[in-house]
């Protein structure tokens, strides 16, 4: 039989855990290769959600992205930010009409996307793994209210 101390700590134990893991970081088990190299199929990773609470989103950030339900989940980076325009020209993405160096993509590609402007709320999210074509990638404009955090690291 345990005894009231250990009972207490197991239960203080699991509420602190349930707090960290539903409130503060989220813990993800990566599947599919839109962010290959970068982040490999199978990998893991974790989200802290309250990242944009405290700071605003940056070109570059690598983001979770509630896709469908809760269970959902997509890791995109932000290329463009609100009131910009975006468009890909033979797979070199050009932000505000300038060309933008991508350190992070290794796979480059072919992509042609006329240029477009992103919606106020909103955020410009694509993959790294630009050697996938592009109707196989889910990207576009993202509303500041589905991003559920930055990932980390």
């Amino acid at each position: 039989m345990l005894k009231k101390k250990s009972l207490f700590r197991i239960l203080i134990i699991s509420l602190g855990t349930w707090i960290v893991f539903s409130y503060i970081i989220l813990p993800l088990r990566l599947e599919g290769q839109s962010m290959e190299p970068n982040y490999p199929d199978g990998g893991f990773r974790f989200c802290w959600l309250q990242k944009y609470f405290f700071l605003e989103p940056e070109h570059g950030d690598v983001v979770a992205i509630r896709f469908a339900g809760k269970r959902v989940v997509l890791l995109k980076r932000i290329v463009a930010l609100a009131g910009e325009t975006v468009e890909f020209r033979n797979g070199i993405l050009f932000v505000n009409n300038q060309r933008v160096e991508e350190p992070y993509v290794r796979y480059r590609s072919n992509w042609n996307l006329p240029s477009r402007q992103v919606a106020r709320g909103r955020v410009y999210v694509v993959g790294d793994n630009r050697g996938i074509s592009m109707h196989r990638h889910h990207f576009g404009q993202v509303d500041m209210q589905r991003i559920l955090g930055g990932v980390l690291w």
